[in-house]
């Protein structure tokens, strides 16, 4: 099972990032297989939503998890929904630690977050770039390693397909220094 974390955007996206989304979910789809896929979200609003509703047509598997505040709200029942009676910080860690790879698709401060709890629990991280979001702004600091010790690389990748190829092939080799070639 490959187990793609993605981190996205709680508010509402632009059309040009949902296209984007999309783009994203149906190349992952086809390279990493709709059987053998999962994909770990934080919740199920915003860009998130986007995620999850394409990955179901897909038959993609979906986990969320959400933060104690917005455990009861509905869910499609296709979701696998766990409920860690966490806060949003807190919450993150679970997601990125179930995680092969995280993929960051654009946000703010929890997406942020995310980026930098994944690096630290050496998970490969991979950014969508160019996407108007404060995530863009990150890569000044944030590429490709956050401090000496180097334990996880983050690559930005602009193009949605390439970071699905990107993503897939570090997932299934387990590599966690992949190259900077992509996008």
């Amino acid at each position: 099972m490959i187990q793609i974390g993605v981190a996205a955007y709680s508010g509402a996206p632009s059309p040009s990032l949902v296209k984007r989304c999309e783009a994203f979910v149906d190349a992952l789809v086809g390279l990493c297989g709709a059987e053998q896929l999962a994909i770990l979200l934080g919740g199920y609003w915003g860009l998130m939503r986007c995620v999850v509703d394409r990955a179901l047509r897909h038959g993609v598997r979906v986990v969320v998890f959400p933060p104690v505040e917005r455990e009861d709200m509905e869910y499609p029942e296709e979701v696998l929904v766990i409920r860690t009676s966490s806060g949003p910080r807190l919450r993150s860690i679970y997601l990125v630690r179930s995680s092969d790879v995280l993929v960051a698709l654009g946000g703010g401060a929890g997406t942020l977050q995310e980026i930098v709890t994944a690096y630290t629990e050496s998970r490969p991280v991979y950014v969508l770039g160019n996407t108007g979001l404060a995530t863009d702004k990150a890569r000044q600091i944030l590429e490709p390693y956050i401090d000496e010790r180097r334990v996880s690389r983050i690559t930005y990748v602009e193009d949605p397909s390439e970071l699905a190829r990107a993503a897939c092939e570090s997932a299934k080799t387990g590599n966690k220094t992949p190259p900077t070639s992509y996008g």
